[in-house]
Order: C-alpha cells, then structure tokens, then sequence
C-alpha cells in the first residue's frame, strides 16, 4: 500500500473497481505530462491527464482524461455536452475531486464527476494515470478506463 493516504485511496478505489494495479510513488515529478513520461520511460501520449472543468451554468464538475499529447478542444466538449466548459481553478478541484492540480487521479474522487475520456488514449495497451500525488502514478488497461471511471469515450483534442 502506497505511503501517502491520497495514493491510497486511489490504490483503495483501483481495488474496489477489480483492479490490480498497483500505485507507484515515484521520487521524480510526474506533476506534468512530460515530466510523467520522462519519469516512467514512454510516451507522453500514454500519460493520461486528468483535468477539471465546470459547467459555466450551473458549476458542474467534469472531469476529461486527456493523453498526454493533446490539448483539450473546450468548445468540442462543450459541444458533446450542449453547455460551456471552463477551466476549474485550484480550490474548485480540491473540492470536487479531494486532490491538488498535478495529482488527481481518474477514480476516488470526492464528488462523482461527469467523465469524458479521450479516445486517443485507447490505441495503448496501457496508460498511465495520476495516483493522488504530483509524485504517484498508476498503469491502468486502456479498455478498463471507460468502465472503471464511467466515463464517455470521445474526440475531444
């Protein structure tokens, strides 16, 4: 069990949903994508980022989990959902998801959040997700992704 309690609770939540994986706590950054990839050796499309947004009408979270390599299109997703997104600011994403920018992870969340995965992340075999901390990591089945978060799969970079 990892040594941080936001790493465990997400080790708790991959464990919960019939997940094997296991979370790792690494001493280098992975705080960004890049630092993510640089840290575990492959791609920064395998690094999938999981970023907070609101609906601008009514405050909603959502959460899109991005690979690593796109930037997300906000008026696409926008489009996917018939509202506005905007980004969410530091004290919105703490507490709707329960963890700081740079760690939050695809599942354990505080609040349940509408989920948009991008499809890019499916042409791997595995992906790499925040586990809690700018410094944990988690290697997750791309074709669990959906199912473990409850999440659509769209185009969305």
């Amino acid at each position: 069990m990892p040594a941080d309690k936001s790493s465990q609770r997400v080790q708790q939540a991959l464990l919960a949903h019939g997940l094997t994986c296991v979370v790792q706590e690494l001493s280098d950054s992975t705080r960004t994508a890049a630092d993510a990839a640089a840290a575990l050796g492959c791609e920064v499309a395998q690094i999938a980022k999981s970023l907070v947004f609101k609906d601008a009408a009514d405050g909603t979270a959502l959460l899109i989990i991005a690979s690593g390599a796109n930037r997300v299109d906000e008026a696409r997703v926008g489009e996917l959902l018939s509202t506005r997104i905007v980004k969410a600011d530091a004290d919105y994403v703490r507490g709707m998801t329960g963890y700081a920018i740079g760690g939050v992870p695809a599942v354990g969340h505080r609040e349940a959040l509408t989920t948009i995965i991008d499809r890019d992340l499916l042409q791997y075999d595995t992906i790499w997700a925040a586990a809690g901390t700018p410094h944990s990591v988690c290697e997750i089945p791309s074709h669990e992704l959906a199912a473990l978060t409850g999440g659509r799969v769209a185009d969305i970079a």
